[in-house]
């Protein structure tokens, strides 16, 4: 058998070469070769499988085995090489290696697949890889960041805001756990893209499925899938798979980005709440005084990208019609930058909160506000029998006489309450205090250290039962 003249994977229909502009154009080794192990990993499958149906002998099997196995090990040995390749994608990159390494043997491997099936499960291999290292390293570094630092401030209160504006006390340490658990439920989100991505396509063909009578299920279990796609066409151009994992990274921006924005705020000199470590922060070229808190900012703004990323994946698909298109090559490289800012940020965020310092003063002082009491105020009446919309309106009638009088209505006489009404007893002061406050919110997911003791415990576990089933 002779050597082919042109090492295009689809050069034979064609009696003139592409136009050089548009053949750079239509490249995609530069970002798909990042799928070069999975590509690996489908083709030892594939040989197997083509063994079985008595394409391949066992000789040749072994050879190509042992070729791909070269393949990979220069790839990670060698970086000009793959730096070097001219190769139109990441399949005619290894198909053009083992040509090398085997001869007109090399070119049989791709008996009975197409590229679009091919693509399809190399991404999907990768999307499965990706979200369980996105999973490790919420479970294993940032919900721990938080977790601790909650521990560490159990006893400390704080206003709780609505609005921005001042609501009812609450503990540093229930705030804290609030974030991490949005950050759970990402590690959800990241589960169910992981199977949504868990069936493998090979076998599908370029639409219509393939005409040997290979052993798909075998393919499937030696790459890791738990099933087979059950439909040829879909198989080709199904990529939900990448809008779960995009929607899952687009979540951990988005609750990162909302962390940060309490954070710029807390460290800002109205607030004052936390001083942010010298290491995430930085200085300004003209003013010696300021200490930035740019690792928030950063976090804030590249959420925006992430975001970008599914929504460019979903306008790409919203308007292909069935089976493959070759639109789908964008799927990959917004994908692949959405990960690598995810995996960063991650990082900057977890040192950040491990290295940042509360002032207790401060969040004790904003939880001394009178006006956190309010509500705890009505509750009182409301265990005096009055309806609750009623004692809303008696808490707010004392409210208004305190702001006549220019002080807080906390230092409103007993007399002056009682004109309000007779139902406020001698133990109606003394019994007000941002510390019963937060007690008596007792319940479970409350803010009471007794329930956030209990939160801290409950999420933990919900971790390690996740981490056992994975």
């Amino acid at each position: 058998m002779s050597q082919r003249k042109d090492d295009r994977l689809w050069g034979g229909r064609f009696e003139n070469a592409p136009d050089a502009r548009f053949d750079a154009f239509q490249r995609s080794f530069a970002f798909d070769r990042r799928l070069l192990p999975y590509e690996i990993a489908v083709d030892r499958a594939w040989a197997k499988a083509l063994q079985a149906v008595g394409i391949f002998t066992e000789t040749e099997v072994k050879q190509t085995l042992a070729a791909l196995d070269k393949v990979a090990e220069r790839a990670q040995t060698d970086k000009t090489w793959i730096d070097s390749s001219t190769a139109e994608d990441v399949h005619q990159f290894v198909e053009n290696a083992l040509v090398e390494e085997l001869g007109p043997l090399g070119w049989k491997l791709h008996t009975g697949r197409s590229r679009n099936e091919l693509v399809a499960a190399d991404f999907r291999l990768f999307v499965i890889s990706a979200a369980k290292r996105v999973h490790l390293t919420l479970a294993a570094i940032l919900i721990p960041a938080l977790v601790d630092k909650s521990r560490e401030n159990l006893g400390v209160p704080m206003a709780g805001m609505t609005h921005m504006q001042h609501a009812q006390p609450i503990l540093l340490s229930h705030f804290l756990m609030a974030h991490a658990e949005a950050f759970y439920r990402d590690i959800i989100r990241l589960s169910n893209a992981r199977k949504g991505a868990d069936a493998c396509p090979m076998g599908s063909g370029a639409l219509a499925g393939c005409s040997f009578a290979i052993d798909r299920q075998a393919i499937a279990t030696e790459l890791g899938f738990s099933k087979i796609t059950p439909n040829s066409l879909d198989a080709v151009s199904d990529r939900d798979f990448a809008l779960d994992f995009l929607f899952a990274l687009s979540g951990i921006a988005t609750h990162l980005s909302r962390l940060a924005e309490d954070f710029v705020l807390f460290s800002s000199q109205e607030f004052s709440y936390v001083i942010l470590p010298d290491e995430y922060s930085t200085g300004s070229s003209l003013m010696p005084q300021k200490k930035n808190p740019d690792s928030w900012e950063l976090l804030r703004g590249k959420t925006g990208r992430i975001t970008s990323a599914l929504f460019s994946l979903l306008t790409t698909l919203k308007g292909l019609p069935s089976s493959y298109q070759r639109d789908l090559q964008e799927d990959k490289e917004a994908l692949f930058g959405a990960l690598d800012q995810i995996e960063d940020m991650l990082y900057v965020a977890s040192g950040v909160i491990a290295g940042t310092k509360f002032r207790v003063d401060r969040f004790r002082a904003s939880a001394s506000n009178p006006a956190l009491l309010a509500t705890d105020a009505a509750d009182y009446l409301v265990h005096r029998g009055v309806p609750f919309r009623q004692a809303h309106d008696l808490i707010g009638k004392v409210l208004r006489e305190a702001e006549k009088q220019g002080k807080p209505w906390t230092q409103l006489s007993l007399a002056d309450i009682r004109k309000v009404s007779p139902l406020f007893g001698d133990d109606f002061l003394p019994g007000l205090s941002a510390e019963s406050a937060i007690a008596s919110k007792s319940v479970p997911g409350g803010t009471a250290e007794s329930s956030v003791r209990a939160a801290i415990a409950q999420l933990e576990q919900k971790l390690t039962q996740m981490e056992n089933k994975s």
